[in-house]
């Protein structure tokens, strides 16, 4: 008959400070853990999130993003008159010629400037982009020096508040409204008319055309026509890819940092608990002796101080997650590698990262625990009892 799991948790309860001394070691390094998972995500999900699955991108072949992709006049039309295309009730096909350009800003908090991303863009563009909606002021008007700031901007930046004036581009850009995209790249964007930003810059190409399809399973079609032209030297994207693209190489170093410093952590915590269990077989001796007298198997002896590892451990992972969860309630900014512009986001706690954390509380346990547990389990029934 197994030792029974309440005898685990009496035995924790008795040990309270050393329960809780440990259990805080492994809270830490679990929430290290968690939040690097969280912060990863929430890069991605910021990107993703920016993208419609509707949406194609032409950009130039090769180009990393639009800042550094280049569409001559000519070609942008080609682009536009694709049959897999959408259409407007007016018969304009809901096309977008765009560009992406990068200015400096001085930031609200006194910290230096930053680089912003500013978007010019038609009155077509704003109707492929359903998720942003304006949240205070107007948009800007065609063919003016007006600009709406994404929430980010408008909260982070000088002058980038309602009513007020940015300069780039050698003139003045009133701001006439502010647009929130739920999270999304987008908040963190200045957008203006393509054209007079196009005409500040002097610029004579765009960086991009963004289309809406008809059917998302026509980009294949248009993908294979556009790029086997050779008067078009273009990449055909769906959006959410090319932004998913953009969040890799950031996350991928996020989580190679975290995780290294996590797994030095980990040895730490780890040898806490072992030090804790051996600690708790030493104190038992005479206890763990009369188990077996009474008809216990080493087995059962094995078990029964795993299982009080375990839990030890899952109280840990269950307190550091919770304290990784309140980050959600924290919002950062970085610069985004893709564009060397600054990107705002949040920690995103999903229930595969939740799983992956207490999963990897319980290994610490698992790992910690079992020399201890064996250690117990090998005592002899003889030398046990002596020991009193």
């Amino acid at each position: 008959m197994p030792i029974p799991l309440s005898y685990s948790l009496r035995n924790l309860w008795v040990r309270r400070l050393t329960t809780a001394l440990t259990a805080g070691g492994m809270a830490l390094v679990v929430f290290v853990f968690a939040a690097v998972l969280m912060l990863a995500q929430g890069l991605k999900e910021t990107l993703v999130s920016t993208g419609s699955p509707n949406n194609a991108l032409a950009v130039r072949r090769a180009a990393q993003a639009e800042v550094q992709s280049i569409i001559p006049l000519d070609q942008a039309p080609v682009v536009e008159t694709q049959p897999e295309i959408a259409r407007d009730q007016e018969g304009r096909p809901l096309a977008s010629r765009e560009i992406v350009v990068l200015i400096s800003l001085p930031k609200l908090d006194g910290g230096g400037a930053g680089n912003v991303s500013v978007r010019g863009m038609n009155e077509v563009g704003l109707e492929m982009r359903p998720q942003v909606r304006l949240v205070a002021g107007r948009m800007f008007a065609p063919a003016s020096s007006e600009v709406v700031v994404g929430r980010n901007i408008a909260h982070g930046f000088a002058g980038a508040g309602l009513g007020g004036s940015l300069t780039f581009g050698r003139r003045a850009w009133r701001v006439v409204g502010i647009i929130d995209s739920h999270g999304s790249g987008f908040d963190s964007e200045v957008w203006c008319d393509v054209e007079q930003l196009r005409q500040a810059f002097r610029r004579p190409v765009y960086s991009s055309v963004l289309v809406t399809l008809r059917d998302p399973a026509l980009f294949d079609r248009l993908k294979q026509r556009l790029e086997s032209d050779p008067r078009l030297p273009m990449e055909i994207k769906r959006e959410q890819k090319y932004y998913e693209e953009q969040s890799e190489a950031m996350a991928r170093f996020i989580r190679i940092l975290g995780l290294v410093l996590t797994i030095i952590f980990s040895v730490g915590a780890m040898l806490g608990a072992m030090i804790t269990m051996y600690a708790a077989v030493a104190n038992r001796t005479v206890e763990v002796g009369t188990l077996r007298a009474l008809g216990f198997r080493r087995r059962d002896i094995l078990l029964a101080f795993l299982a009080e590892s375990l839990l030890l451990s899952l109280l840990g992972g269950l307190a550091g997650l919770a304290g990784a969860a309140l980050m959600q309630l924290v919002r950062i900014s970085t610069t985004n590698w893709a564009t060397f512009s600054e990107l705002a986001f949040s920690f995103r706690l999903t229930p595969v990262i939740a799983l992956q954390t207490l999963a990897f509380a319980l290994g610490m346990g698992l790992l910690g625990g079992f020399l201890p547990s064996v250690r117990a389990a090998r005592l002899h029934i003889v030398d046990a009892l002596r020991a009193s």
